[in-house]
């Protein structure tokens, strides 16, 4: 089986040396210092206190790749419909593209059973464009749950967790969902087929809906957001709109709203990745993790106060800095 990993950065790669380590047929599509890194010297994973480092194929033409079995894509959801174009090489008619990608999916609807099956979602897919170029009979879903970070081109540190929850849009244990967690498994990472991955995307997506916004417009970490009175009511209001849409939608959490910030004060001083952005000057993923949920509010006819007011003022911070067009 050949594997591809569009967009080896933090996850990206972590999963890339796990999987190359462990004997898989991988190749990695990368850019910049980071790719003429791995291209020179291998790709290093620093993990629990012990550096390894593998000989990676990777390069930034998807057509010196070739046509693969799986292409994981693990790039943030506003870069990839700018790509869907550059990923052709990599697909052919029995291509299973993985979308590891953060915030609400853009096939969520696709096999969705109800009244809403097959509507799509403009905020992270504007224009159809990945509905149309990969055609959502070949997505397998996926929630991506490790914590890593590039420290340097070429070096990937993981922090924390070794779990991509895996997901048929139907539900369905299909044959190839069962033969890439098989693979994921041998690399020593957790690789569960849920029959029912919507409702896991919908805890991640509670967090990263509350926490990311508000801590990029207060600067503050997760245990601090978490235990404010003030800025833990707002996100507690915001997750409390969210639960009404996605249950609306048929999703079950299998927990409360004041156990999933107990959680997220649990990990201390934790930056959030929109706040990271914004400090580094990167692009924001403020249109899957909270523009995408008010869309919904819309498609279900459930009113959204408090994330329209966050969704308003992140936007023009981020505008304000240069990050959101």
């Amino acid at each position: 089986m050949k594997v591809c990993i569009f967009g080896a950065g933090a996850i990206g790669g972590y999963m890339g040396v796990k999987l190359a380590n462990a004997g898989a047929d991988v190749s990695l599509v990368a850019r910049g210092p980071h790719l003429a890194a791995m291209q020179e010297k291998g790709l290093t994973l620093i993990e629990e206190g012990e550096t390894t480092t593998v000989p990676v194929t990777a390069s930034d033409d998807p057509a010196a790749l070739g046509v693969q079995d799986y292409v994981i894509v693990t790039l943030k959801a506003h870069s990839v419909p700018p790509v869907v174009s550059k990923m052709a090489p990599l697909i052919g008619p029995n291509t299973t593209i993985v979308s590891g990608v953060n915030g609400v999916p853009w096939w969520y609807f696709h096999k969705l059973e109800g009244a809403h099956e097959g509507t799509r979602l403009d905020s992270v897919d504007p224009g159809n464009v990945q509905w149309d170029g990969f055609g959502p009979d070949r997505v397998l879903g996926c929630v991506v749950y490790p914590a890593a970070e590039v420290i340097e081109p070429g070096v990937i540190k993981h922090i924390e967790g070794n779990r991509f929850s895996l997901g048929e849009p139907d539900g369905s244990k299909s044959e190839r969902a069962q033969a890439l967690s098989k693979i994921l498994a041998n690399a020593g990472l957790k690789s569960p087929v849920r029959p029912k991955l919507r409702d896991e995307i919908w805890v991640k997506l509670w967090g990263n809906l509350s926490f990311n916004p508000i801590s990029a417009l207060t600067h503050a970490t997760l245990d601090v957001l978490c235990t404010d009175e003030g800025t833990r009511a707002v996100a507690r209001n915001m997750m409390v709109e969210a639960q009404e849409i996605a249950e609306r939608l048929g999703v079950k959490f299998p927990i409360d709203v004041d156990r999933r910030i107990a959680g997220g004060a649990a990990v201390g001083a934790h930056r959030t990745s929109m706040l990271q952005d914004l400090d580094q000057g990167r692009p924001m993923e403020i249109d899957a993790l909270v523009a995408s949920v008010q869309e919904l509010g819309r498609v279900t006819g459930v009113p959204t106060p408090t994330i329209d007011t966050v969704l308003g003022l992140i936007r023009l911070r981020a505008r304000t800095a240069g990050l959101y067009s």
